[in-house]
């Protein structure tokens, strides 16, 4: 009997020394570690071989590129651009006589309000907030930052923005004062005037930034100013030859 009892016993051990040995080698097959991801390969420059990415490298694919100086500088410089064009249009529904132009003010400044929002919205994105490049040169050194309107008003004025001189299609503090203080027809003609020069300013820089930009969101914004404003001046040149 006690023979007997004793064979159960061990193999009752056996079989216990086995389960433990069993869960342990499932545990380190389970705990085995993954094996390393496939490399990222990178193009090399023309000539060159192509290159492991390291780690480093690998993690910064996924993340927005930072914005070029062309980029910061558009936007730095479009956004004060569509702002005076808001001050223009505002003075539109109290002083216009001819109601497309009044129907065009309300257009422009309906357009030109989100148009910054979302300008100021890529900056905060970018940390490209007072990003002007160099002192807010835009490339277009050769123009003056006051509208043709036929008035020797010149932009070398007391209190004008400096960087407002390199931004084409500028009106000077005098001409906004001019439209300002203008009714009726008088304002209709100026205001078209000075509009219509502020867009062609416009599409001058949206035309820079899309021959040296790269940044899609930016080019995107500067297309829909190219399209959207080339319109509105052959619109105002219509009206110009209308209200004489």
């Amino acid at each position: 009997m006690q023979l007997g009892a004793t064979a159960r016993r061990l193999g009752t051990g056996t079989a216990a020394v086995f389960a433990v040995v069993l869960a342990a080698g499932l545990l380190g097959a389970c705990s085995t570690p993954e094996p390393p991801p496939a490399p990222v390969v990178l193009p090399g420059a023309p000539g060159d071989e192509p290159k492991v990415a390291t780690g480093e490298e690998v993690q910064g694919l996924g993340r927005p590129a930072p914005p070029g100086e062309a980029e910061a500088t558009y936007v730095a410089m479009m956004i004060p651009h569509h702002e005076q064009a808001l001050e223009m249009t505002a003075l539109a529904p109290e002083r216009a006589q001819h109601p497309q132009v009044r129907a065009l003010a309300e257009r422009i400044g309906g357009a030109q309000k989100p148009e910054i929002d979302m300008m100021r919205g890529w900056q905060a994105t970018h940390g490209a907030q007072g990003r002007t490049g160099h002192g807010g040169d835009t490339g277009h050194g050769g123009h003056t930052g006051g509208a043709d309107t036929g008035h020797a008003t010149g932009t070398g004025h007391t209190g004008a923005d400096p960087a407002h001189a390199a931004m084409p299609g500028m009106a000077t503090p005098e001409q906004l004062a001019e439209l300002a203080a203008a009714r009726g027809a008088d304002f209709d003609r100026l205001f078209l005037r000075l509009m219509t020069a502020h867009h062609e300013g416009a599409v001058t820089m949206a035309t820079d930034l899309l021959t040296r930009g790269v940044d899609e969101q930016v080019h995107a914004m500067a297309q829909d100013v190219l399209v959207t404003q080339t319109d509105e001046i052959a619109t105002m040149r219509a009206l110009s030859a209308e209200v004489g």
